[in-house]
């Protein structure tokens, strides 16, 4: 009977054992998910920037703390690039370590440099235009995050981009930038704990903007702005697997339910452009991506992404870049 129990009893704790280490493994597994290197998707974030920048899969960083909190941070290398007006369902802050940009926002463009700070609201139109290459810290915090803290976020903007900032105002402004770096500074560490502080410093940073940079703004039709961004969202789609090719009006208005007019409308209102003009600069933004980073032909690069219209492009390539296309490839090359 002894043996017998003695036996039962070592099963038991065999079976404690496994069950313990498979445990330890399951935590394990769980917490690797917590850092995922080469993330594509940025939440709940539609990018046409994922499709246009130069980031290599690698170089993106998708810190998921916990089920509630996604955020984007990473520290990047940028070659020259060019990328047309697109938005996120974020608030993105793009700051500045060594380069010049220069960042259009709602129509309203800023040459950054070396040190400076931008903010872009969530669902703001805005274009980069990068003639150098630039080394930046990107942090994006999506709007669904948000809400659950800030509850009226759909209904406020935040003005950290003000030329006419108060000594007050750039003493809060230098704050964030400090928040910025120490994000960076931590998250490079990796010391015990890194995760913790990294949160309490996007909180720090939340708190921030919320208390000096937040504006209210008037009459806001919430549900119809989400409306519109989501028929936004598939008519880009469409364009990024298909815009190489020569879309009829018709055709994409059909894919949101509009008609044809209305639809020209509807796309100029949000974005600044005709869909044809912003057609054409998606096709630009992969042609300058392949001059710079590939040796190819220029005939090659535009037969690949379907540019057939020489005289078009070369026009739109001079009004975005300021020359012709060879020589800014030869002064980039030079640069390097």
């Amino acid at each position: 009977m002894v043996a017998v129990s003695l036996k039962k009893k070592k099963k038991t704790q065999e079976k404690t054992k496994k069950k313990t280490k498979n445990k330890r493994k399951k935590v394990q597994k769980e917490e690797q998910k917590t850092l995922i290197i080469g993330a594509s998707k940025t939440g709940k974030s539609y990018l046409i920037y994922d499709y246009l920048s130069n980031f290599k899969s690698n170089e993106y960083l998708y810190i998921d703390f916990s089920d509630l909190t996604k955020v984007r941070n990473c520290t990047l290398v940028e070659k020259c690039n060019y990328i047309p007006n697109h938005w996120h369902q974020s608030i993105e802050f793009i700051y500045l370590i060594k380069g010049e940009r220069l960042a259009t926002i709602e129509n309203k463009s800023f040459l950054l440099h070396d040190g400076d700070c931008v903010l872009v609201n969530a669902n703001a139109i805005h274009s980069m235009k990068l003639m150098e290459t630039n080394t930046i810290i990107l942090l994006q915090i999506p709007i669904d995050f948000l809400e659950q803290f800030v509850p009226d976020i759909q209904e406020i903007i935040f003005v950290l981009n003000d030329s006419k900032n108060t000594p007050r105002k750039q003493e809060c402004l230098n704050k964030v930038k400090s928040i910025l770096l120490e994000m960076k500074r931590v998250y490079d560490a990796k010391e015990d704990g890194f995760l913790l502080k990294f949160n309490s410093l996007l909180f720090s940073l939340l708190f921030e903007l919320k208390t000096h940079f937040s504006v209210k703004m008037m009459n806001v039709n919430v549900g119809q702005r989400k409306k519109d961004l989501a028929r936004l969202n598939i008519i880009l789609k469409y364009l990024q697997e298909n815009y190489k090719q020569n879309i009829a009006l018709e055709d994409i208005a059909k894919l949101v339910h509009f008609q044809t007019n209305y639809f020209c409308r509807f796309f100029k209102k949000h974005m600044g452009v005709t869909f044809i003009e912003y057609q054409n600069q998606v096709k630009l933004a992969y042609v300058y991506r392949d001059l710079i980073n590939t040796k190819d032909s220029l005939s090659m690069i535009l037969s690949r992404h379907g540019f057939n219209n020489y005289k078009l492009f070369r026009t739109l390539f001079k009004k975005h870049f300021g020359d012709t296309p060879m020589k800014v490839r030869k002064h980039i090359v030079e640069q390097d």
